[in-house]
């Protein structure tokens, strides 16, 4: 299952910006195991902000089979969370609910080696933050720098971008046959300017 933090909201439903993290956020360093390798792009605490003064919820929601390598731990992840969150709070943008999965179907032996349904491109994360927050997917977008982000978003009934950041130009440049997304755009910034513009007919 889906590891998630963030509280349960039982107002009414309300849109959602579900974010990738590395290579959407931040910048992609490989397996990030070290807090002074977390570089948010220059873009991103606007991005966030804009999206809040909007009325999106901010979710990130990002695979780490690094835990299930070995790689890194479940506290780090967690701890990069805490750091990230506050780095963008001091832009003031604000994460609604950090959501990860941690296992691969080929990690070595143990109990992160799983087929899961958490895992992006499977829709996992992104329904069980709609159940924990209170969000409504038909009129929420994920934004990733790959295609097993807009297939994640596909599968759960949002609208999908993809970001030239981190994979994204190799992704944009080699189309996964029966995968589109709604926008191939330069960053998050870009992103974030035309979901506020195109958010009206949502509704």
């Amino acid at each position: 299952m889906a590891k998630g933090l963030g509280p349960a909201d039982s107002m009414k439903t309300t849109p959602a910006v579900f974010i990738d993290r590395d290579g959407t956020l931040n910048e992609d360093v490989g397996y990030l195991n070290r807090i002074d390798r977390l570089v948010l792009f220059p873009w991103s605490g606007d991005a966030v902000r804009l999206l809040g003064r909007a009325g999106f919820k901010v979710v990130v929601v990002t695979n780490q089979a690094g835990v299930a390598r070995g790689y890194l731990d479940e506290a780090f992840v967690g701890e990069t969370h805490r750091v990230l969150a506050e780095r963008l709070a001091a832009a003031g943008g604000r994460v609604d609910g950090f959501y990860y999965c941690p296992h691969h179907p080929d990690a070595p032996a143990g109990p992160y080696r799983r087929d899961c349904e958490c895992r992006k491109p499977k829709p996992g994360m992104l329904t069980r933050a709609a159940a924990d927050l209170s969000i409504d997917l038909g009129r929420s977008v994920v934004v990733g720098d790959r295609w097993h982000d807009v297939e994640a978003g596909r599968a759960a009934g949002l609208r999908s971008v993809l970001v030239k950041t981190g994979y994204g130009a190799f992704d944009a440049e080699h189309p996964r046959p029966g995968v589109e997304a709604d926008l191939v755009a330069a960053d998050l910034m870009e992103a974030t300017s035309w979901i506020l513009r195109e958010r009206a007919r949502w509704a």
